[in-house]
Order: C-alpha cells, then structure tokens, then sequence
C-alpha cells in the first residue's frame, strides 16, 4: 500500500469534502424524487373536504407540503447561490404556516400535486447540479448556530415532506 498521509493537504482536504457532498447531493436528490413519486401516488386520493377539528385534513396536509416543497426549495436556490446570508425567515414562515394552509387548502389537491410535484423538480435539479462547496456554506441562525443549504434540503424540506406523506397516506 502506497502511504499518503504525510502529503496530505487542505487542497486534498476540500476535495474529498467535495467528493463527498457530491455524492451525498445525489442521494438527497434522490430521496426528493421518491417524496416526489410516493406523493404522485397518494394525492390523487385526497378530496377537497376540510377538517372542523384539531387535526388537519388530507388537503390541508397536502396544502402543507405544497407550501413547505415551495418555501424550502426557495431557500436551497438562495442558500446555494449566495443570495440568502441568514435564516430569519424561518421563524416568519412558521408563523405564518397555519394561514398559508388554509389560503392553499382552497385549491383542488390536483392543483396542489402539480405544484408541488414542478416545485421538486426545480430542487431536484438545483440538487444534483450545485456546487459542492455551495451546499456547505453555513448562514446563521437567529438565535446562534447555523445551518447549510444542504442542511435545509435534508430537513425542514425532505425529511418534513417524508413526515408529513406518512401522515397523508394514514389519513387515508
């Protein structure tokens, strides 16, 4: 075996971190699609009918991943191209949330989906073809720490989707 270590720089360093986020891009890109697809899948079995009660309803939860797909998917796009420096719209779209599920549970679930569904493929690509590094820039968070483009892709967007498509499908 060829011994490398004592050679090793930070050029090598942030290259194997580029490779690596490379790889990881894919598979966050991935794990959209296949939100993507199961969502195709349940939504045409949500009826315009709204809850009365504590707990949402099929399209509301749909309403809500809607506006979630957008509103993250968004923040990636910006993360990754430099033009969002901090989070603080975080805290404003969860307090806005329950008003923007409400205007949006108004429209067809068909309507909905093909939000839903074009807002993903513009993540999906903004996924597969940023910059590695880009998605490893951190911005901070209102109150301290900081999260990356990548951070914001893997939860508050793909892991809440998941969450909230098991919810659909056993509402159903």
């Amino acid at each position: 075996m060829k011994i490398e270590s004592p050679e090793y720089t930070q050029a090598d360093l942030s290259e194997f971190l580029d490779e690596m986020q490379g790889h990881d891009q894919h598979v966050l890109a991935d794990r959209l699609q296949r939100a993507s697809q199961r969502l195709a899948e349940i939504a045409p079995r949500v009826t315009a009918a709204r809850g009365d009660g504590d707990e949402w309803s099929a399209v509301e939860v749909l309403a809500h991943i809607a506006g979630l797909s957008k509103f993250y998917g968004v923040m990636v796009h910006r993360l990754v191209s430099g033009k969002m420096t901090d989070l603080n719209l975080l805290i404003q779209a969860a307090q806005m949330r329950d008003g923007s599920i409400d205007e949006m549970a108004g429209q067809e679930p068909g309507e909905l989906l093909q939000m839903t569904l074009a807002d993903h493929e513009r993540t999906i690509k903004a996924l597969r073809t940023a910059d590695p590094a880009a998605l490893r820039r951190a911005v901070p968070l209102p109150e301290g720490g900081t999260m990356t483009a990548e951070e914001v892709a893997r939860l508050p967007l793909i892991s809440h989707i998941e969450m909230h498509l098991d919810q659909l499908e056993k509402s159903l």
